[in-house]
């Protein structure tokens, strides 16, 4: 009887944890990292089987199905599609969902303030006004570009964000969108030419093939400005400012533990990641001299990663 075993006062003696994410990125493998390890920390002894869809919802689907048929005491999805596939399939099992930006417009909660029947979790809506005017401290801009997948939910909403604030600053907003992220370098090359930055958000296709997106900008002399750390230590990417994947991954962890000892999805409503510890700010300066900008003194010194002469430093 998983149900009766799942919310008495301590966790069942076996717990399997099914996690599904979306693809395989660096902030979506941080998310995952951060649950083990607070489950680790709170000494629950849990099983798991971690499964990524490859960015495929047919994958997403028969990964839900195979949940179902393990009976896992709980399951994950990280990001928006794999969360609303296990919101779907799995009616009588707790779905806590994590890296998903809007849990109501998906379809996952009715509302913030609580959680649904057997689904919560943690939310990454990104600040993205605030993440365009560090770029215009850095190069002044006329038209931004941003290049999105138009069959995720949570890069639909941003792309929205990302239109309104474009407008409230008066820049020109130029979009292109993609269904698969074999298809990002050519939707990146499509658009450089008529824009002087790239807007990045954290659209998990469009993350995942972040080398090919760079490769155009740094070619053609294009800054970009992303919501995702993770990846951009990695790749030219002029700033980013986003959350401390990680971290993300610790506070659903925190959740889960929670359900298991008895509380109910419902009772708990989505969480935000609201502290300033919780962000990350990373500024390369090799990409800065690269393409001729001098990045802001206060800006380098308020940022908590830094890239220059091909070495990260983390502060």
């Amino acid at each position: 009887m998983v149900a009766t075993s799942l919310f008495a006062a301590n966790p069942p003696k076996k717990v399997l944890i099914g996690i599904s994410k979306i693809v395989a990125h660096p902030a979506l493998d941080a998310v995952e990292k951060g649950i083990k390890d607070e489950l680790a920390a709170s000494k629950i002894a849990a099983e798991y089987d971690q499964q990524n869809a490859n960015g495929d919802i047919g994958t997403a689907s028969s990964i839900s199905n195979k949940f179902k048929s393990e009976k896992v005491t709980l399951a994950v999805g990280i990001a928006t599609p794999t969360a609303q596939s296990l919101v779907n399939t799995l009616k009588g099992t707790p779905v806590v969902f994590s890296a998903v930006t809007d849990p109501v417009k998906a379809g996952l909660v009715a509302s913030l303030k609580k959680g649904g029947k057997m689904v919560t979790g943690v939310s990454d809506m990104t600040p993205v006004k605030q993440q365009i005017q560090l770029l215009l401290k850095i190069k002044k801009i006329k038209r931004l570009g941003h290049i999105y997948t138009s069959s995720e939910e949570n890069a639909v909403v941003l792309a929205g964000v990302v239109k309104q604030a474009c407008k409230e600053l008066g820049i020109e907003y130029v979009e292109t969108t993609v269904s698969k992220s074999s298809e990002v370098k050519e939707a990146t090359q499509a658009i450089i030419r008529r824009v002087d930055a790239l807007y990045i958000s954290t659209d998990n296709t469009v993350v995942s093939a972040m080398s090919a997106v760079a490769d155009v900008a740094v070619k053609n002399k294009v800054p970009i400005m992303s919501a995702d750390p993770s990846s951009a230590e990695k790749y030219a990417v002029l700033a980013a400012w986003g959350f401390d994947y990680y971290k993300v991954g610790r506070a659903t962890g925190k959740m889960i533990v929670e359900i298991l000892k008895g509380k109910k999805p419902e009772q708990m409503p989505t969480r935000f990641m609201t502290k300033t510890s919780d962000v990350d700010l990373l500024v390369n300066l090799d990409v800065a001299r690269k393409l001729g900008l001098t990045v802001p003194k206060d800006i380098v010194k308020s940022a908590n990663r830094v890239v220059e002469n091909g070495k990260l430093t983390k502060k």
